[in-house]
């Protein structure tokens, strides 16, 4: 106390650095759930705690120095216009949208994977409350114009764990192009939610709604891509061909900043050393999986084969040309001969023989698969690895796969479908939970 009457000024000048701190932790805490899946400073050896994004923390040392001997409003008054800086730089190029893979880098897609696995692993270990909160206070709109379960589902309940409220507007709630164009719709509907993703008919509808949308656009499943479907099937392989998992949650005393510690642990997985060399057999109907598989997978490191019948083996023309503009022609297999494509299969796929709107084909397209069911005998005869595993997107008919793969040991369906929930998280908090709207 008498150094404090006697010397004012240096008590004060003595003091700030202990206040600075209380004000960093005050604001580190307040903020835990939002910076979460920020970039981050590299922490201290043997600090697992997440670091304040180097944004915030006045771009190092020489920085700290420097706004030291500014005033706490006039520090404020730099955050600000940093952020300012930051948000119209975002605004100009739009908001982010997932129509297709393809429109991804091989980095872009592993990261979404990463942080998939981060959701499940967090979720499962210490409960979904250890998720961040990144659509607190947002809404998104569920525009689904064809009948949905697995998507549906998960993506409700993914808008619910990142503490947002989901709006599901179903084809008789909200028919798309009918009664107002596309863009009246995209326009509308994006000025009262902040993300909406679409399950719509034509791949044109959705590239539209992301044309004149000034929120994010998911794509749930269009007739040319389901970017969604497939960042399940990776996460799938991912925990199916990683050695051990085990250690994204060794040594967290508890669950507090779980996810932070989580995520930067994910990011050391090497996905391309994963899946480099595993052939992918597809055998079936070319659609939009069959699409999707082949423009990202191969950017992966993965050999996809893909046996169809002659008349239903064509490869869209738009899809074709993403593939050569990626340069991995090289690692697809074309056939009409499933025993050519399973050879040497790693994992052994297939889907619907007959796709929403192709009813009245039913009976055309049961004679012109004849052969191509999926039996063990088939795969085995075919050359398959020993190890094979079976994937399926769901729904299943008994046509296109036996029950003995579907429900045997080397099945991986089920597991395949609850990713769906976690990758469709990652997407939301990637794109939504961090996208900002032009005022």
């Amino acid at each position: 106390m008498l150094a404090l009457r006697s010397a004012p000024a240096r008590a004060a000048q003595a003091a700030a650095p202990a206040v600075r701190a209380l004000s960093t932790s005050s604001i580190r805490c307040n903020d835990r759930h939002q910076t979460w899946d920020r970039p981050t400073v590299r922490a201290e050896a043997g600090d697992r705690r997440p670091q304040r994004p180097r944004a915030y923390n006045q771009q190092g040392a020489g920085a700290s120095a420097q706004n030291a001997r500014l005033s706490p409003s006039e520090v404020r008054d730099q955050r600000r216009e940093r952020q300012a800086e930051f948000l119209a730089t975002r605004q100009q190029r739009g908001p982010p949208h997932l129509l297709t893979l393809a429109d991804y880098s091989a980095e872009e897609i592993a990261d979404l994977v990463k942080s998939a696995l981060a959701f499940k692993v967090v979720a499962k270990k210490w409960g979904n409350t250890e998720v961040p909160n990144s659509l607190q206070d947002r809404t998104v709109a569920l525009m689904f114009s064809k009948r949905s379960t697995r998507t549906r589902v998960a993506s409700e309940t993914s808008v619910a764990m990142l503490g947002g409220h989901a709006m599901f507007l179903g084809s008789q709630d909200i028919q798309l192009g009918v009664n107002e164009s596309l863009r009246d719709t995209a326009t509308v509907v994006g000025s009262m939610v902040d993300g909406i993703m679409a399950r719509v008919k034509g791949h044109d509808e959705v590239e539209t709604l992301a044309k004149y949308s000034s929120v994010p656009i998911v794509n749930a499943l269009s007739d040319l891509y389901h970017p969604t479907q497939i960042l399940a099937d990776l996460l799938t392989l991912v925990e199916m061909y990683h050695p051990d998992l085990s250690y994204l949650t060794e040594d967290i005393a508890g669950a507090r900043n779980a996810y932070a510690v989580v995520r930067k642990r994910a990011q050391e997985i090497d996905i391309p050393a994963l899946l480099n060399g595993k052939k992918f057999s597809y055998v079936g109907d070319t659609n939009n999986m069959s699409n999707e598989f082949i423009v990202s997978l191969p950017r992966l490191g993965m050999e996809v084969a893909i046996a169809s019948p002659e008349g239903y083996n064509k490869i869209d023309p738009v899809v074709w040309k993403r593939v050569q503009d990626a340069g991995t022609e090289g690692k697809i297999q074309l056939t009409t001969k499933p025993e050519d494509a399973l050879k040497d299969a790693d994992l052994v796929v297939t889907d619907t023989w007959i796709s929403m709107g192709q009813e009245e084909e039913t009976a055309k397209r049961l004679e012109a698969f004849k052969g191509y069911q999926l039996t063990n005998a088939l795969i085995e005869r075919s050359g398959a690895k020993p190890d094979w595993k079976f994937m399926h997107c769901l729904p299943r008919h008994k046509d296109e796969v036996d029950d003995e793969v579907f429900y045997g040991p080397r099945s991986v369906v089920f597991p395949e479908a609850e990713n769906r929930k976690w990758t469709i998280l990652a997407v939301f908090n990637a794109l939504m939970g961090r996208w900002q709207r032009a005022v």
